[in-house]
């Protein structure tokens, strides 16, 4: 079966009165998912739909620890991905396993482990509470004084948490391959272009990326910061995909995308394996469906949970 255009958008809207789902996409999707997504947000927005909707399917255009998360708030619902080889760098980066092997040999410090919401439900699970880069400075802020905090999997948002809460944290090794890319070479360069642009930059940066910013928040928080600043013109450090949410809510801005040392902008390409052709099918078949362990998921949801809790 195939079809393009118009035909195939038709045809994924029919599909989804059929099944009475949900389509969910992250911002870093590409423009045509987007556009016929039902919510387009950030892991921590869409982890709010995924967990409110009265759908029967959820369709989740974005990675596979995100149609985790669906599944581990909304079990009775089918979670399905477009391709399930939508993986993540960053939640590859911190293995369960490891996770647990790490929090065995240091049992004297008795660690309060704050995770980052890009890792499996399997780490969720050991988890005590989830963050977003949304949300991780309040999540951060509200852990009990004097608990030892190992912040994972990634360091770079750990460090900006620290900066911003002055809070000590012991932070696991890992990073998201897409954001470690950008460079402050490339950004003084593209600078040197656009010399009254605003550079607005994504936490997962390095700090040398950071400091050069004028903004640094998460997805989400780009949008109201460039809606509100009086400046035309943003460079925007974090996945390309951003851009076209962006040039879609605030069209009277021009949105330049950050640079990286070897392209123009930088796509993940875990997150681009998602085409409307896969949406299409994945609901057509309700496959590749997300499934988890039952003991995995309640496990993870007590630590999702009240992350959702202490956000609202």
């Amino acid at each position: 079966m195939s079809a393009t255009g118009k035909d195939l958008v038709e045809e994924v809207l029919a599909l989804k009165r059929e099944r009475n789902a949900v389509i969910l996409a992250h911002n870093y999707q590409t423009a045509d998912i987007q556009e016929l997504a039902d919510f387009v947000g950030d892991s921590l927005g869409l982890s709010y739909k995924a967990a409110e909707t009265n759908a029967d399917v959820i369709a989740f255009c974005g990675v596979h620890f995100m149609g985790e998360t669906a599944k581990i708030v909304s079990p009775s619902k089918t979670v399905v991905l477009p391709d399930l080889d939508a993986g993540c760098s960053l939640s590859d980066s911190c293995p369960a396993e490891k996770l647990q092997e790490f929090l065995d040999a240091n049992r004297e410090k008795n660690y309060y482990v704050i995770a980052y919401i890009n890792c499996s439900a399997a780490v969720k699970a050991i988890a005590d509470v989830i963050c977003t880069s949304g949300n991780a400075v309040k999540i951060v802020e509200s852990t009990p004084a004097g608990r030892n905090i190992l912040f994972v999997p990634d360091q770079n948002l750990g460090s900006w948490v620290m900066e911003k809460t002055s809070r000590p944290m012991d932070l696991w090794r890992g990073s998201c391959y897409v954001h470690v890319e950008f460079t402050r070479d490339s950004i003084d360069r593209i600078r040197e272009q656009y010399p009254e642009a605003r550079v607005v930059a994504h936490p997962e940066c390095t700090q040398a990326v950071r400091l050069l910013a004028d903004e640094v928040c998460s997805t989400e928080k780009m949008i109201s910061y460039c809606r509100n600043s009086p400046a035309r013109e943003f460079i925007i450090v974090t996945e390309s995909g951003m851009l076209n949410r962006l040039r879609r809510e605030v069209p009277d801005k021009i949105f330049v995308p950050g640079p990286t040392e070897l392209c123009s902008c930088s796509d993940c390409r875990y997150m681009k394996l998602n085409t409307l052709e896969k949406l299409r099918d994945c609901l057509a078949n309700l496959q590749p469906e997300i499934l988890i362990p039952e003991d995995i998921r309640v496990k993870a949801e007590s630590s999702v949970r009240r992350m959702l809790e202490l956000s609202r």
